[in-house]
C-alpha cells in the first residue's frame, strides 16, 4: 500500500482526512480550523489546497454536471 503524505507539512499521514486520496494530517487541519485570514500561513495552506485538492474537486464536477448556461 503507497503511503500518504500531508499536502501541507509533508510528513507521513498517520491520522487526519482523506479527500480525493489526498491527504491532511490531524496537526494541519488543527491549524487550518483556527488560522487567521490575514496570515501567510493561510496563504500557504490555501495554495497547498488548491494545488492538489481543488483541481480534482473541479474536473470531477465537470464530468458529472451538465452544461448549464447562465
Amino acid at each position: 500500500m503507497k503511503k500518504r503524505i500531508c499536502i501541507i507539512c509533508g510528513k507521513l499521514l498517520n491520522d487526519g482526512i482523506i479527500i480525493y486520496g489526498r491527504g491532511i494530517c490531524s496537526c494541519c487541519e488543527k491549524r487550518l480550523m483556527n488560522i487567521e485570514m490575514d496570515t501567510d500561513f493561510y496563504d500557504y495552506y490555501k495554495q497547498c489546497i488548491r494545488r492538489n485538492i481543488a483541481e480534482l474537486v473541479i474536473r470531477g464536477e465537470e464530468l458529472k454536471c451538465q452544461n448549464y448556461r447562465f
